[in-house]
């Protein structure tokens, strides 16, 4: 199954990456406490992309179920991203924006 949602994969590939730099950029910013929100949404963005890309791979039945989770968490990473003009914060936010609708394809 996982060859039919090889662009999905992709994407989330992409939108850990970018939740992981981002994280990373964050905790080196002069002026961390105000991007506490953003860190730990980076974080929970990351770890969710990352279990549903494992549950596609191995064909799991919860994939739908996965997949609408992990839209809302991308979605609210993106918007909380936007909010910071760094440039880390603002491809994050273009990433996890661009995952939540490849999420959409997977419900």
């Amino acid at each position: 199954m996982h060859e039919a949602h090889q662009e999905a994969l992709a994407t989330l590939e992409a939108c850990i990456v970018a939740c992981n730099t981002c994280f990373d950029a964050c905790l080196n910013e002069s002026h961390v406490t105000h991007m506490t929100d953003c860190i730990r949404l980076d974080r929970d963005c990351a770890d969710i992309c990352s279990l549903l890309s494992q549950a596609i791979v191995r064909n799991s039945p919860n994939i739908a179920v996965l997949a609408t989770a992990c839209k809302e968490i991308c979605l609210a990473c993106a918007e909380e991203c936007s909010k910071h003009d760094h440039d880390h914060c603002q491809k994050c936010a273009a990433a996890c924006e661009a995952c939540a609708k490849a999420c959409d394809s997977l419900v």
